[in-house]
This record gives structure tokens, C-alpha cells and sequence, in this order.
């Protein structure tokens, strides 16, 4: 089986093609404090694009995966960042980058702007993978016509904040701002040909940048993910069988090709 994985599914799909349970990334989730992986500079934001160097994160998600490259996985893991330089997906896995360590490919996929900051790799300029991403999520990975199936969360509306002080200040502004932007990023349409490979899940008021998340919304969220995915993947299956969407001679992305 292949797992591909962008954003912050490039997580997931790094500690899953590692051997980690559903479980176990759950125990994780709860046991992990994500305000670790956040700064506020001003000074970075300017000079790399974000509040954030991302250098905590990478150090942890890479002791998860005790410092496994890809060649080291047991599954097959393909990961994916967007180049802002050339304006594509980049692609990392066993076959193009298999000495490089996974939790590098995970940090530069979730690369979210302006929270952490970009990342050089090559003639690339590295940020997340999902903000060009959907064409590429749905290549026949496999290379024997096997659908992909995407799990996608989507948030339908954004939570007032209380502003305590007349003067709006630049912290609070600004998280503000990251805040409206992933959440108009989640809320974009699913393409047509693809809605039969997707399951939305809807998370609400909850942005994919807080991270304050208490246990108890680590658990809802945890089972909301489960429940959403046994009630519409059958459904969509049924679905792309029915509809006989699959094109079993997809050709990789040009700028896939390593």
C-alpha cells in the first residue's frame, strides 16, 4: 500500500508508514503540547516568511520516527511541498530523496505561511503542500489504476475572538489573520472528478492553526475523524464505482517527474 501525505497529513501519514497504531497517534496527539512548536518573531517573519523557524518540530517529529529516512520506511510514504519559487508540488519519497529524513520532507510539507517560515531545498522555496497539492494527491500512485482516497478536514465558519483592548495589537492581529486564511484555504471546493476520492471532515470552529487544543478537543476531533470516515467511505465508493471516474492511463504531474 501507498500513503501520501501533505500538510498536516504528512504527519499522520509519516508516523503511520513508520508502524505507529491509530492508537498510538492518538496516546501521541494527547500527550504532546503543540504550543512547543510555535514562536512569535517579527524579525523571522520578515526575513523567512514566518513567526516560527519550525526547528522544535522538526526535532520532534523526528525523534517519533527515530530519525528514518525514506528508504528506512516500511511502507511506501511519498510526501509533498509546494515550490513558490517555481510554482509546483515537489515530491519526496523513496525513489526521488531516499537518504533524506523523513521528518525533513514533513517540515518542509507543513511549511503553513506566515506561522512557520519557508524553507530552501535545492532551486526550491519550500511552504505547505496542501496549497498546490489536489492535482497531484490523485495520480495512480499504486501503478495499477488503485483509486486514492483523501481525507480532507474543513472548517465551516471561524470563532469570534474577544478583543479586550481598543488598540487592535500586531500579535493578536496577526494570528487573526493566519487564522481567516486557513480557514478560507479549508473551505475551498472539492474539484468534481475528485469528490468521489474525498472525505471531508468537517472540524467547525476549530482552525488547523490552534494550537491550543485541550485533551478533550484532541478526543472529539480524534473521534469525529473515525465516525465521518465509517459513515462516507462506503459511500463513496459506491460512488466512484458507479461513476467510473478512474482514467487508468493518468500520467504524473510534469513537475513530479524527478
Amino acid at each position: 500500500s501507498t500513503l501520501v501525505g501533505v500538510s498536516g497529513g504528512s504527519i499522520v501519514a509519516a508516523l503511520f508508514a513508520k508502524g505507529y497504531s491509530v492508537e498510538q497517534m492518538r496516546e501521541l496527539a494527547l500527550n504532546t503540547d503543540f504550543k512547543q512548536f510555535t514562536a512569535f518573531s517579527i524579525y523571522r517573519l520578515l526575513r523567512e516568511g514566518g513567526l516560527s523557524s519550525g526547528d522544535v518540530f522538526q526535532e520532534w517529529i523526528d525523534t517519533q520516527l527515530e530519525g528514518a529516512t525514506f528508504n528506512d520506511m516500511p511502507m511506501a510514504l511519498n510526501i509533498l511541498a509546494t515550490d513558490v519559487n517555481g510554482g509546483g508540488p515537489v515530491l519526496f519519497n523513496r525513489t526521488t530523496t531516499p537518504d533524506m529524513k523523513v521528518s525533513e520532507a514533513v517540515r518542509y510539507s507543513m511549511s503553513i505561511p506566515l506561522i512557520f517560515s519557508f524553507k530552501p531545498f535545492k532551486e526550491y522555496l519550500l511552504v505547505d503542500g496542501a496549497i498546490l497539492s489536489e492535482d497531484a494527491l490523485f495520480e495512480d500512485w499504486q501503478g495499477d489504476g488503485t483509486p486514492s482516497v483523501c481525507f480532507r478536514l474543513q472548517s465551516t465558519k471561524q470563532k469570534r475572538r474577544e478583543i479586550k483592548k481598543s488598540v487592535l495589537q500586531l500579535p493578536q492581529y496577526v494570528g487573526m489573520l493566519i487564522r481567516t486564511f486557513m480557514t478560507a484555504m479549508s473551505r475551498e471546493y472539492v474539484n468534481a472528478r475528485y469528490w468521489h476520492n474525498t472525505v471531508v471532515v468537517n472540524t467547525g470552529e476549530i482552525s488547523a492553526v490552534d494550537f491550543s487544543l485541550t485533551p478533550e478537543i484532541k478526543n472529539a476531533l480524534f473521534d469525529l475523524g473515525y465516525s465521518t470516515t465509517r459513515e462516507f467511505l462506503p459511500r463513496k465508493y459506491a460512488g466512484y464505482v458507479q461513476s467510473n471516474t478512474l482514467n487508468k492511463d493518468q500520467r504524473l504531474h510534469p513537475s513530479l517527474k524527478q
